[in-house]
């Protein structure tokens, strides 16, 4: 029913590359790029999962990552919850240097930590065929109307997941 849809966006965003990849556990390597971002260097990473969606796509879409002293709500932070536990999720709150974090893709559950405990912002969202500023007006508008479908977002994502 829904394939012709599929067929156009993949035809507009590009499918998952089919080159050769390596991937890691992500307790193996983010620690490493933790460490790099906070050393002042930006880094790279394909993301993984499906908890960013609809902004991210699992393997399709790679961030751009940089060290920041300052974190807003809204920002995609890299950000350690738990002793070798990373996360790619948005700030929803802020309060002094408690940071409540959640994935536009989670219905519910949020994570909590400190603004220490953040290694990088996403500061470019990288897809197979443009690449797209986190500061786009375009995109800031659509993440702030994102946030306020929040009590509808399960029926949104139901319907994204299967076009997509």
């Amino acid at each position: 029913m829904l394939t012709p849809w599929r067929r156009r966006y993949q035809k507009r965003n590009g499918v998952v590359s089919n080159q050769l990849r390596h991937e890691l556990p992500n307790d193996a390597w983010l620690g490493e790029v933790s460490q790099m971002l906070r050393e002042g260097k930006p880094y790279a990473i394909y993301v993984k999962g499906y908890s960013m969606r609809p902004f991210i796509e699992h393997t399709r879409d790679r961030v751009f990552l940089e060290k920041r002293d300052t974190y807003n709500v809204g920002d995609a932070v890299l950000a350690q919850i738990a002793p070798g536990h990373y996360v790619l999720h948005r700030i929803i709150e802020k309060q002094g240097d408690n940071l409540t974090l959640q994935g536009d893709g989670n219905v519910r559950g949020e994570e909590h930590c400190q603004e220490k405990d953040v290694s990088g912002v996403v500061t470019q969202y990288i897809r197979p065929h443009r690449t797209i500023s986190a500061d786009d007006p375009k995109l800031v508008r659509r993440i702030r109307l994102w946030r306020r479908l929040r009590p509808i977002r399960r029926y949104l994502l139901f319907i994204y997941k299967a076009v997509v």
